[in-house]
């Protein structure tokens, strides 16, 4: 055992911050935490668990990985968890409304993301519970959430995570735009209160009525800056502008707090190590350490904030070297092959019995251990974003426009009883979502935005990639947008000035093709009215499809499941990408400076591609990557 145990360290401490080996450690570390906690937080034999926001970081970190990994092991663990504490009808087990804990909130992401894939009305109904909890949360006067109703009064920065990324994604769920508004004023009122011109930090806790004992008597704020708070709420910052509307008047304070969290992180981060000390402003005090749950929380918001351009690109130099010391100094191995996170902090918080008086000596007393859930979380978010970061980034300064015009289907969703706009879309993260597609795209580093009119010279000009999906007939839309002339000339013309255009049709009876493929026409590849590779059940191997070596768009998977699927006539320059036997299934078209790819089928659906359903040895999602890689080459952007 001691060998291996010097192999495997010996490998962690060579890890570079790019390339394969790194992409690794999240799922190593994610390997421990699903061994330790199989379906909840309790590890004491005949102690009651709890429903507990430890268990929403984890799972925040473990979705992370299975949207970059298509691994359906990480979906089932979530389901897994959650369901251990919802029942059939949606209600949640230990948990108590009237307690209005603020914690008790952060596992709702998880069930928003457990209710958006599934369609499962439970999990709806357990997170409207939560939704409720905020709707009568306690406030202080100007309308900050209480952080508990045993802490009257009183804001921390952890609530800001526990509340608000929750919050704003439920509000955006609903269409509630009042919301928005509360959700802002959150994060200002907190910055107002407990920022400290000084340093750029922000004090743990903040007490309206200056009545704790912790509390200063003229300020009402906590005497120190603790790690982890800041972490939480650098995280809440990042999370919540996810899901705020772009256009929303308050979007942009949001992106400037953001900005002075992240001066003051990188201004208190050391040189040496790229770490942070436990009390963020003492890294000479006696007994402060590095702690790495805020080390993670950090490297995570900065890398996102980067990678989602809410913060300048310049900031990414923190999080490497932020990552780099985490992996140095708080990565081991384990016997089982996996990795740890050493020197978290178990706890901190003010008040309560017995007292914690936010005295720098009080948070230097707080048990420190290894595998606590909440470093564990947060470092699977870090190393997830760190992980994207080192991939090939074909993209950037490259925009990928998905149609939805001649794809313009729409459904009453269940959570507000409206109309709403389905079917291939980027934000649907069920079986008929484009998700995972969306997902590869902006892991290359593209921005991806949707057309919702007629295609024209004018709407086309900023795109790289254009995608026109599953074409409706009137059995999907009471008043389909066929393909016509004028668009068909617009699309041409802006394929032949370089563009890249996809097309991903479907199968006669399931998409319009005949007026459909007068566009393809246009580039040599006509898609035929019939349908190939019929299914029975789950007899998978009827639609499966090999994939030689040396394709030039799928250059790295072999094996893929494709059913129901139009075949297709090539003339002109068209050339086949992959046939079976005589028919063509995939094409590909040179048309002046542009190019052309087109398969009758939507194929690249988080049905077949999330991981769920297709057993293991079907690479679409790999194949989806393939196509997003080979997309973005073929594009004539200056960036190429």
């Amino acid at each position: 055992m001691k060998k291996n145990f010097v192999k495997i360290a010996f490998a962690i401490a060579a890890l570079p911050l790019t390339g394969v080996s790194a992409q690794s450690l999240s799922e190593k570390l994610a390997a421990t935490v699903m061994s330790t906690w199989k379906d909840s937080m309790g590890t004491t034999p005949g102690k009651q668990v709890k429903w507990s926001y430890d268990q929403g970081v984890i799972l925040e970190g473990i979705d992370a990985i299975w949207e970059r990994t298509a691994d359906k092991k990480y979906f089932d663990y979530i389901k897994r968890s959650m369901d251990h504490y919802i029942d059939a009808d949606g209600n949640i087990n230990t948990y108590k409304q009237e307690d209005y804990n603020i914690d008790n909130v952060k596992n709702g992401r998880s069930l928003l993301t457990l209710y958006k894939v599934t369609g499962k009305q439970n999990y709806l109904k357990a997170a409207t519970t939560l939704w409720q909890q905020l709707q009568s949360q306690p406030r202080t006067k100007e309308g900050g959430f209480w952080h508990k109703k045993i802490y009257p009064n009183q804001m921390w920065l952890d609530g800001l995570y526990m509340g608000e990324p929750f919050y704003t994604e439920y509000a955006a769920l609903i269409n509630d735009e009042k919301a928005f508004d509360d959700i802002a004023n959150q994060f200002i009122w907190m910055e107002n209160h407990a920022r400290d011109a000084k340093t750029g930090l922000l004090y743990h806790g903040w007490d309206e009525s200056k009545q704790e004992q912790w509390a200063n008597k003229t300020t009402g704020l906590s005497p120190n800056f603790w790690g982890r708070a800041m972490g939480w709420y650098a995280m809440a910052l990042v999370d919540v502008l996810d899901y705020f509307p772009v256009n929303h008047p308050k979007r942009a304070a949001l992106l400037a707090i953001l900005g002075r969290t992240a001066a003051a992180i990188q201004k208190h981060q050391e040189a040496s190590s790229g770490l942070w000390y436990q009390v963020l402003d003492k890294p000479q005090g006696k007994g402060n350490y590095h702690e790495s749950s805020a080390a993670c929380m950090f490297v995570y918001a900065i890398a996102k904030g980067v990678r989602k351009e809410y913060l300048p690109a310049s900031f990414f130099k923190v999080a490497q070297q932020g990552y780099a010391g985490i992996k140095k100094e708080f990565i081991e191995p384990n016997d089982s092959g996996w990795v740890n996170l050493k020197s978290t902090v178990a706890v901190a918080g003010l008040g309560g019995k017995p007292y914690r008086d936010g005295s720098y000596e009080y948070y230097l007393k707080e048990k420190v251990i290894t595998n606590d859930a909440k470093g564990m979380g947060a470092f699977l978010l870090a190393s997830s974003e760190m992980e994207i970061a080192a991939m090939p980034k074909p993209g950037k300064g490259k925009t990928v426009t998905l149609d939805s015009y001649f794809n313009n289907e729409f459904y009453k969703e269940p959570a507000t009883g409206q109309m709403a706009s389905f079917h291939y879309k980027w934000e649907e993260r069920d079986n008929n979502g484009f998700w995972f597609f969306r997902e590869a795209f902006n892991y290359a580093g593209a921005k991806t935005n949707t057309l919702y009119e007629a295609p024209t010279a004018a709407n086309l000009k900023k795109s790289d990639v254009y995608i026109i999906v599953d074409a409706d007939t009137e059995k999907e839309t009471a008043k389909p947008n066929y393909m016509d002339e004028t668009s068909v000339k617009n699309i041409a013309e802006w394929v032949k000035a370089g563009g890249v255009l996809v097309l991903l049709a479907n199968d006669a009876g399931n998409a319009e093709l005949k007026k459909f493929t007068t566009l393809s026409d246009v580039f040599g590849i006509h898609f035929n009215e019939d349908s190939r590779n019929k299914v029975t059940g789950q007899q998978f191997e009827m639609g499966a499809l090999t994939i030689p070596a040396g394709n030039p768009v799928f250059a790295t998977t072999r094996k893929v499941y494709i059913k129901e699927i139009s075949t297709l006539q090539l003339s002109g320059s068209a050339k086949a990408n992959l046939t079976d036997g005589k028919n063509v299934l995939i094409a590909t078209a040179k048309y002046g400076k542009g190019t052309v790819f087109a398969v009758g089928d939507p194929w690249f659906y988080n049905e077949y591609t999330d991981g769920r359903k297709l057993p293991a040895e079907y690479q679409n999602y790999q194949a989806a990557k393939d196509l997003v890689k080979w997309a973005l080459t073929q594009t004539k952007n200056k960036n190429n």
